[in-house]
């Protein structure tokens, strides 16, 4: 049995069902789960003498572990390339029902889908593997503890990815929510992909099975589970969305894809199924509390009504949908209503980082921005980002600071330079000024992973060494 006491704590910003904000507390961990929370104090009552690790928390604020709801950890590798950088994401959907008709096929309309795909048909496990401790490793530096990937790229005969991930997941200490996503129309039916990045149905279905008999873990504290999560509902036939959907409900797993995310999606879809994108969801079974969007920018407001009312999650990712000029997603009004909504950094091709710390304070801006007085407030983003991620993925063991649940932290020095004269309001601290500095500490499943700024599991420079000469071999420089 492990156990870390954090003595004498400055701030504790719990994000529990009462909002508490405990002034100089410790918290006492034992193996994977918060044992205690002592206010004030503890001096000679400490239960110090079987306590493996003391952590003096003077001058830290300590707050839940980040909750990352949506990410491409391989796009880690296909970042920050010069000929994609000012494009929006999806400018060729205003041309794909014409595509679907067989009426265009020059792939030269779609650029950053052909540059990129061109790039991603080469992924195979070092690729996976590497990238993924990267991604994961700069989340976790800056606080997050979980991971959501939705992974859908599988090149034909390149091993065991989801395995790669989980391994990098496990060398990391992070905890992982992975996904079986999946593409199923290729070029030559009408898609976007190559074909040597899709499959059929049915081989869709047999691995989503194989994933979660290996990797889905029900039990509380669970350091992985999996999503089943077809890429998009331009990328997969319906069969699959409905097939997918009935797998999903039969194993108990939950369902992700990206919906709404631009106006151009919404008018190919009124032309090609004469129906807006929630509908046609609604339609294939894609609706309910074990589904969650990404994006979800382009809702009207029943659809946002239908969302609360069902209690379908929303994953927001601010940064991404201003890098390729998506649109503002109607967060404050969806809180409001009781949409379920967590943050995300989304992926790396779209961001083109890995911080939830940088995306709270884009969050609460873009909503002041949209809202004025009536936006969410800054403590509102930081519990997107906590509470708010926990739900969307059906946990109830992690996103806040509570006896009982698991022991996901981190912790932050409030002495440093960029920190001074923000100690009247710990809670809005994220959007209000930002943080733009790693955490001194973060904790997963009870165990140290991140120490003064610096990834403990693994050697960041050899890592940072290794993965760029691979990034470049990738992409074929």
């Amino acid at each position: 049995m492990s156990k870390i006491l954090i003595k004498n704590i400055d701030r504790i910003v719990t994000c529990d069902d009462e909002d508490r904000v405990l002034e100089n507390a410790s918290i006492l961990i034992e193996d994977n789960l918060i044992k205690d929370i002592i206010e004030g104090d503890p001096g000679a009552d400490s239960p110090a003498e079987d306590v493996s690790e003391i952590i003096d928390g003077k001058g830290l604020w300590c707050y839940p572990g980040l909750i990352n709801t949506h990410h491409h950890l391989y796009q880690v590798f296909s970042r920050n390339i010069p000929d994609v950088q000012n494009m929006e994401l999806f400018p060729w959907l205003k041309y794909l029902y014409e595509i679907w008709k067989n009426l265009v096929q020059n792939m030269e309309l779609f650029p950053w889908l052909k540059y990129l795909y061109e790039i991603w048909k080469n992924l195979d496990t070092d690729v996976i593997r590497l990238s993924s401790l990267t991604g994961m490793g700069e989340l976790m530096k800056f606080g997050c503890t979980t991971c959501f990937d939705h992974h859908y790229v599988f090149p034909h005969e390149t091993g065991d990815l989801l395995g790669a991930q989980a391994d990098a997941a496990d060398e990391l200490g992070i905890r992982m929510y992975h996904s079986r996503g999946s593409m199923d129309l290729s070029v030559k039916d009408g898609g976007l992909p190559p074909d040597s990045v899709v499959q059929s149905t049915d081989e869709i279905l047999k691995d989503s099975i194989t994933a979660i008999e290996k990797y889905h873990d029900t039990s509380y504290g669970a350091m992985h589970r999996v999503a089943l999560a077809p890429c998009s509902p331009f990328s997969v036939t319906e069969d699959l969305l409905r097939e997918s959907a009935v797998l999903a409900r039969q194993y108990g797993v939950r369902l992700h894809t990206h919906l709404c995310e631009t106006l151009d999606e919404e008018n190919f879809m009124l032309e090609a199924k004469g129906i807006r994108p929630l509908a046609y969801m609604e339609k294939v079974g894609w609706i309910g509390d074990d589904v969650w969007y990404a994006h979800g920018i382009h809702f009207n407001d029943e659809e946002l009504k239908l969302l609360a009312d069902t209690g379908t999650g929303v994953a927001h990712c601010p940064i991404s949908n201003m890098k390729l000029s998506s649109g503002i997603a109607r967060i404050s009004e969806m809180l409001k209503l009781g949409v379920k909504v967590g943050l995300a950094v989304d992926g790396s091709a779209s961001n083109d980082g890995s911080s939830l710390m940088e995306e709270m304070r884009v969050a609460f801006l873009l909503q002041r921005l949209k809202y004025s007085n009536d936006a969410a407030t800054a403590y509102d983003i930081l519990k997107l980002a906590t509470r708010g991620s926990a739900s969307i993925l059906g946990r109830d063991d992690i996103g806040q600071i509570a006896v009982g649940k698991c022991a996901d932290m981190f912790l932050l020095d409030s002495s440093r330079l960029e920190l001074v004269g923000t100690s009247l309001d710990p809670k809005a601290v994220f959007g209000t000024v930002g943080v733009k500095q790693p955490a001194e500490y973060t904790i997963v499943n009870g165990k140290v992973t991140v120490r003064s700024g610096r990834l403990v599991n693994i050697d960041e420079d050899k890592l940072a060494t290794e993965a760029d000469k691979k990034c470049m071999s990738y992409l074929g420089m």
